[in-house]
């Protein structure tokens, strides 16, 4: 009889953990968002401050999470003096990410596959200058750390300055569609 309930115990602890969810808080004093826009004649980059995010991890997925960026705090570090902040200040008009309406974009967690060999296929719904659009990245785990790659069709955001699909002739001006944002997050 002792042996039943023992097993009984057992099955029912195994069967509860498998249903564990443990929520992870971003750390945003060490989490990155690096982000890199190309064009005809070269690429800029700089990086975007991560306000706070979480997400919750259940049966190996990630199940739901949010993150919020703060878009007032684009840099352009690949430039320096003058042409570093004349950048700065067109990522922050209506031509780009139109700071002074929409300080924030978003990315909401939707679903996730399993985590295998650290990668899982990640899809959530990114949010930038009000506009809405479905994203998908892999998400690589190692420790505490969560990388990704997402590539974003700006245009998709309102964000269409130099671009070849809504500007005709632009030769060396032309801006390539998609820009990526590459980005770390530490948990604490």
């Amino acid at each position: 009889m002792k042996t039943i309930k023992n097993t009984l115990l057992a099955a029912i602890i195994l069967a509860g953990t498998s249903a564990f969810a443990q929520e992870y808080t971003a750390d945003a004093n060490e989490s990155t968002l690096k982000w890199t826009g190309k064009k005809v004649s070269g690429k800029h980059w700089g990086m975007i401050d991560v306000k706070e995010g979480k997400f919750t991890v259940k049966d190996n997925k990630i199940a739901s999470g949010e993150f919020v960026i703060d878009m007032t705090t684009i840099t352009v570090d690949d430039l320096d003096g003058e042409w570093r902040d004349k950048l700065v200040g067109h990522l922050n008009s209506d031509d780009f990410f139109s700071t002074d309406k929409y300080k924030t974009a978003t990315i909401k967690i939707t679903e996730s596959e399993k985590f295998e060999n650290g990668v899982a296929t990640v899809k959530g719904n990114l949010t930038i200058k009000g506009k809405t659009h479905p994203v998908t990245f892999d998400v690589k785990k190692d420790g505490n750390s969560y990388s990704t790659t997402v590539t974003v069709d700006r245009t998709l955001y309102d964000i269409r300055y130099g671009s070849g699909k809504f500007f005709e002739n632009l030769g060396d001006n032309m801006i390539d569609d998609n820009f990526t944002l590459e980005v770390n997050i530490k948990t604490i």
